[in-house]
């Protein structure tokens, strides 16, 4: 009877226990959840570069290895450059062509431009002979009809009459002659100048022909630097599934630079979490492959729209099949300068974490 009192005794202390225990650390969540907003739908994130070459081709050698850490401008592969320095010779040659055409075409506008000034000079001498040629026929015929008077009243000759009238033709015929002569300078004249312009649009062509061959020139060396792909940023490479002798193509992703300098957390709150959450607020951060260790960081930003909406098939509540879910929202965390930056660095991109907001 004795052994069953103290039996019974012992069962209600632990229970007792339990029930104090269960009291403390509810009174202790409840309080808790007060002042603060946790969340364990939570990873961490880095920026993670894909490695995609300019060009295609085969590779002649593979500079790193899996897992390895590489700086800003270290080689990471080597495509085959043997087309692209054809193509690079073929685009100087080219350019040469060009200049050398520019050149035949300065030359031309220069000789036509030569021509407009010679038969510029040569309508403005036939229009100067003209001008005298009717000064002299304007005398010749004053002559002609004071003679004709002098002769009418039996005062000159036959002979003086015929001369007057001679000197007439002979300046009404040279008056004819030079006017052919400046038709003809004139048609010169526009012919030299309609060369000229066609010799100045010949140049122009020339020109652009040079420019374009400058830009192939320039896409050729950048075609022959694309061959040695480099890392765009310091980081830690992914898993480099590369062999020399393998094909790549333009724009395929070949592999993964992850950036190990710059990480965040990403927690996705119930919007249910969201009324007291603020930027600026202090977050501390529990990482589940390091128990025990607490990481700083405060609230940065929050997303403009919820998870679901960025989805490839987002949910359409129109459809009359309407169920509601409790949306979450992804909250931008950053880790501030009291982390010890060694501790930083063991974190990896994809690790679950408990964040715990601060609102109080």
């Amino acid at each position: 009877m004795e052994q069953k009192k103290k039996t019974n005794k012992k069962f209600i202390i632990i229970i007792s226990v339990l029930v104090v225990i269960g009291l403390v650390y509810g009174g202790y969540s409840f309080m808790h959840s007060l002042a603060h907003e946790v969340t364990d739908d939570a990873q961490i994130e880095a920026n993670m570069n894909p490695i995609i070459p300019h060009v295609g081709g085969y590779i002649t050698k593979v500079a790193v290895t899996d897992n390895q850490t590489v700086s800003k401008g270290d080689t990471l592969f080597v495509i085959d450059d043997a087309d692209y320095m054809v193509q690079l010779e073929q685009a100087k040659a080219n350019l040469a062509a060009a200049e050398s055409q520019l050149l035949v075409a300065k030359a031309s506008i220069n000789a036509s431009n030569a021509g407009v000034s010679t038969s510029t000079a040569q309508v403005n001498s036939a229009k100067g002979n003209i001008e005298n040629a009717e000064i002299r026929l304007w005398r010749a015929k004053n002559d002609f009809e004071r003679y004709q008077d002098l002769y009418d009243k039996k005062s000159i000759t036959k002979q003086q009459y015929e001369q007057a009238l001679a000197a007439k033709q002979e300046a009404e015929k040279s008056l004819e002659i030079l006017k052919s002569q400046q038709k003809a300078s004139n048609s010169q004249r526009s012919a030299a100048i309609s060369q000229s312009e066609i010799a100045e649009k010949r140049v122009a062509v020339a020109e652009a022909n040079v420019q374009a061959a400058i830009a192939q020139l320039s896409a050729a060396k950048l075609n022959v630097g694309y061959t040695v792909v480099t890392a765009p940023i310091d980081g830690q490479l992914s898993s480099v599934d590369l062999q020399p002798g393998q094909f790549v193509s333009p724009s395929q992703s070949l592999f993964y630079l992850v950036n190990t300098k710059d990480k965040w957390v990403v927690a996705n709150f119930k919007e249910t979490q969201l009324q007291d959450l603020k930027i600026g607020q202090k977050v501390m951060i529990e990482v589940d492959a390091f128990p025990g260790e607490e990481f700083h960081a405060e609230v940065t930003a929050f997303s403009p729209a919820t998870g679901a909406r960025f989805s490839l098939l987002p949910p359409d509540n129109a459809t009359g099949n309407f169920v509601k879910t409790i949306q979450r929202l992804p909250v931008k965390i950053d880790f501030t300068k009291e982390n010890a930056p060694e501790k930083i660095a063991k974190l990896r991109s994809g690790m679950n974490v408990l964040v715990d907001v601060q609102l109080k």
